[in-house]
């Protein structure tokens, strides 16, 4: 199957690879171009644990200090393993979604023992720091990344779309989805995507493709990267 990846890197490359291996043909077009905000080091002091929403959250913190003992609460597997990766020790992954991390922290912290950091983009989904403030959470959320959307699809992404070189595009957040159905719909490729199958991590996902009303949309059981893979079956 001819499967496009809309990650950005690093793992777009990674999951090519594991594309590759399970005997699909990946095409690359990341949709997010990811930059990490330079500054003082993190401010850790008292923190009792960090709370991770994305895979480029733990890259962009572990650029700014050189603590890998405090514990790690991560949205789910992908950004668990790109901590381990970074060499922090104590990583437990929510295997879910906000909600799902919202639940393990209060699961895990206590709100007397100190505040919680939340490395965050420029864009944030949901409202973490806000639903964990409620139930009495002091929470500093730190601005540490940049996800910048393309503003056009790549000349081989329109051709590959255009003569049905695609079989199934990955979409694993909804601003991805969202920049998606925009730069197909600016470059008129709307009937090239009909009966494409459109396979997306949450329903959040799925609801930002109704511009593309031809294709077919798919959502995984759950939310992360092996269920999503799973609908490659």
């Amino acid at each position: 199957m001819r499967v496009l990846i809309t990650r950005p890197e690093p793992d777009a490359s990674k999951l090519a690879g594991q594309l590759r291996a399970l005997g699909h043909t990946p095409v690359l077009e990341s949709l997010l171009s990811i930059t990490y905000e330079k500054g003082a080091p993190a401010e850790l002091s008292g923190v009792q644990a960090v709370l991770i929403t994305s895979a480029n959250g733990i890259r962009a913190l572990a650029q700014r200090t050189a603590e890998r003992a405090l514990p790690v609460l991560c949205v789910g597997a992908a950004s668990a393993d790109a901590a381990r990766e970074e060499g922090f020790t104590d990583v437990r992954s929510a295997d879910g979604d906000v909600h799902a991390l919202e639940a393990l922290a209060q699961q895990r912290c206590v709100p007397e023992n100190g505040p919680l950091l939340h490395v965050a983009g420029t864009v944030v989904a949901g409202d973490l720091a806000g639903a964990l403030t409620k139930a009495g959470y002091k929470v500093d959320r730190q601005v540490l990344y940049a996800a910048q959307v393309s503003d056009e699809l790549t000349s081989e992404a329109r051709a590959a779309l255009e003569s049905g070189g695609v079989d199934a595009v990955l979409l694993f957040s909804p601003r991805t989805a969202k920049t998606f159905a925009k730069l197909v719909c600016d470059a008129h490729l709307e009937g090239a995507c009909e009966g494409l199958r459109l396979l997306c991590l949450s329903q959040a996902v799925a609801a930002e493709l109704g511009a593309l009303s031809g294709a077919v949309l798919q959502v995984a059981k759950t939310p992360d990267e092996a269920a999503l893979l799973e609908l490659l079956t």
